[in-house]
């Protein structure tokens, strides 16, 4: 290579060829091969010929390598890719390819660690040699003159002793990974696989984390500060003495200026512009943490601990980011306006889902994860209340023997139970007689929908209520159609969902699909409906509960426009509900304290809950237009 050439800027092609080119060019060759042999022969003269028999015999074979699949932080995502949250075990790394490097990080790095790099093959004879002398002086292991190639293997295969036996392993193995391996294969393993401080593990995320941009947007000034990184990350971090780190900054950027690979001015320029060092990323917390948890504990009982935090894995949520923040005001609010009014609740609980897709669009397990992680959303089995009558009503309309109009006696009735008797009552003591059912649900009376799951077979209602995903332990009492066991609010907004969708049902999700570092899919939650529901049937709950909000105990919610619902109070209001929906969304909000302690005397899920449904909907529909359920005039009765 010409003079001329040597003081040029090397081009980095996507497969570093002229990394290569470039670096053989710039560096007298040295007979590798023959020094690596001499280079052993002096080492076996100071460390043994028993530490080089037990080596050979002892040492891994790299040709694993070809499957080694490093740990890999997993991210979890928006449904519009916004990050939510990271995770990751003992190393937060995301690998990348070599043309997703930055050509001024590859040659920065190779400039300070290994200069000889595309020149030798495994091991560096000049630096053996001097490092065997100053090493037999000292009378131990004072200086290394590990390459590139020796330094993978030390992180991949050894300990970190500094013994002579564990050096001659590292040169040897180091040997062979050349024998199997490109360099440009070495290079990108050892990218991705190196400690870079602040438990950031190859390239990418320290990139991300020290500037807040991709590996392969860094220039030279902060290629030179990553690179000087590598002896020892933390001594030399940005974020404990910047000083430190300019200075070891300025050591790389005369070593790539004395090796001809950059400019005079170039160094100069490096070494004036300031790092613009971002907070780092690994410190950060979730952005909405009761939805990143909930997807964990999805994602661990599928995959496995180990496959969350080191699997690299990409997870699609349904939750829209700005959606979320939304609930969670609304949340906090409600329960400020709650607290003003003197109704003792700890804490609020808010679930919305997509009945055209049942996405989990919002979740709100509590008030201030920052208190209490608490989720209730999903880990709270609560007494609905009233709001469980519809499984009731459903059953009996979709037997093909009841209507909307169909009478009931709201008269008292005594039933004998293994522990007694059971005399249900309706809220405030009184009796209506013969009603119709639409009137008793829009009115929310007890008796009669005891009177009604009676007749239909409680059994029956348990069956819908499993079909509609609602997983929690029922048992078919006398007491069921009042909620008297009970359910979590995700439950309840998903099994309304199926209610809002006219029948069309696919299980609940927080999840739409989860891929692996390289795109290859492991998940795929896209809905897949199914008609589980009588549409007749469904047609006319949906009509009646729209009485429940016009006129009946809902009339807090009313959002001005067409939408179904129901309230729920449990006995001594321990537990208020209000679940409803309209076609293009459903929501469960629930109020109630931890320790079930009561609300207070007369809290009803039509004075409080309501309220906070109502505040959420208006803000979720913003802009949405108005739709109609459809009509049970167009489907045949059962």
């Amino acid at each position: 290579m010409s003079s001329k050439a040597l003081g040029q800027k090397p081009k980095f092609s996507k497969d570093s060829t002229n990394i290569a080119s470039f670096l053989v060019g710039t560096v007298k060759a040295a007979g590798g091969t023959i020094l690596g042999t001499a280079m052993i022969t002096s080492a076996i003269a100071a460390g043994g010929l028993v530490g080089l028999a037990i080596s050979f015999r002892n040492l891994p074979d790299v040709r694993v390598l070809r499957n080694y699949q490093p740990s890999e932080t997993s991210y979890i995502y928006d449904i519009k890719g916004r990050l939510l949250t990271s995770l990751h075990g003992e190393a937060n790394r995301e690998v990348v390819s070599l043309d997703q490097i930055s050509p001024e990080l590859k040659r920065a790095v190779i400039a300070i660690e290994d200069s000889h790099f595309y020149q030798h093959q495994g091991i560096n004879p000049y630096s053996i040699g001097r490092a065997v002398w100053v090493n037999w002086q000292r009378g131990g292991v004072a200086e290394g003159a590990s390459t590139l190639t020796m330094q993978l293997i030390k992180n991949l295969f050894l300990t970190r002793e500094r013994t002579f036996t564990r050096k001659l392993a590292e040169a040897i193995l180091a040997i062979r990974v050349e024998q199997v391996f490109s360099k440009d294969e070495i290079l990108n393993m050892y990218l991705n696989n190196i400690y870079w401080g602040h438990n950031n593990y190859g390239v990418q995320t320290a990139a991300e984390t020290y500037f807040n941009k991709s590996a392969s947007e860094l220039n030279l000034a902060e290629a030179a500060m990553m690179a000087g990184l590598i002896q020892a990350p933390e001594q030399y971090s940005p974020y404990i003495n910047y000083t430190e780190t300019k200075q070891r900054q300025a050591l790389v950027l005369k070593r790539m200026r004395e090796l001809g690979w950059i400019s005079p001015e170039q160094e100069k320029q490096a070494r004036q512009e300031p790092l613009l060092v971002a907070k780092p990323t690994a410190w950060r917390t979730s952005k909405s943490p009761f939805i990143t948890e909930a997807v964990i504990t999805e994602l661990k009982e599928r995959f496995g601990q180990d496959a969350v935090t080191q699997g690299g894995m990409r997870v699609q949520t349904t939750i829209d980011y700005n959606f979320q923040k939304m609930a969670e005001e609304t949340v906090t609010q409600g329960h400020q306006n709650l607290r003003r009014a003197g109704v003792r609740a700890d804490q609020v609980a808010l679930v919305a889902v997509d009945p055209r897709t049942h996405f989990v669009k919002a979740l709100v397990g509590g008030v201030g994860y920052d208190k209490s992680q608490f989720n209730r959303a999903i880990q709270s089995r609560r007494q609905p209340g009233s709001s469980f009558k519809p499984f009731v009503y459903y059953t009996a309309f979709a037997s093909g023997k009841y209507t909307p109009y169909s009478t009931i006696d709201d008269s008292p009735i005594t039933y004998r139970v293994p522990s007694g008797y059971y005399t249900p009552k309706n809220y405030g003591g009184s009796f209506s007689g013969l009603m119709s059912l639409r009137t008793a649900l829009i009115q929310s009376a007890n008796i009669p929908a005891v009177k009604l799951g009676k007749a239909v077979g409680l059994d029956k209602v348990i069956e819908v209520c499993r079909s509609l995903g609602i997983k929690s332990p029922l048992e078919p009492v006398i007491s069921l159609p009042l909620g008297s066991i009970g359910v979590t609010p995700l439950e309840m907004a998903g099994a309304y969902a199926t209610f809002a969708s006219n029948g069309w049902h696919s299980d609940p999700t927080i999840i739409v699909q989860v891929a692996d570092s390289k795109g290859n899919l492991l998940l795929d939650n896209r809905p897949q409906p199914k008609l589980l529901l009588n549409p007749w049937a469904t047609a006319n709950l949906s009509s009646v509960l729209t009485g429940v909000i016009a006129e009946g105990t809902g009339k807090n919610a009313s959002i001005g426009r067409l939408a179904a619902g129901k309230t729920g109070t449990t006995s001594s209001e321990r537990d208020v509900w209000f679940v409803g929906y309209v076609p293009q969304l459903a929501t469960a909000v629930w109020i109630g304290n931890d320790n079930y302690q009561s609300l207070g005397r007369g809290v009803t899920g039509g004075s409080y809950a309501a309220p906070i449904w109502r505040s959420f909907m208006l803000k979720a529909l913003d802009n949405e237009p108005m739709q109609y359920f459809p009509s049970a005039s167009k489907f045949p009765r059962p």
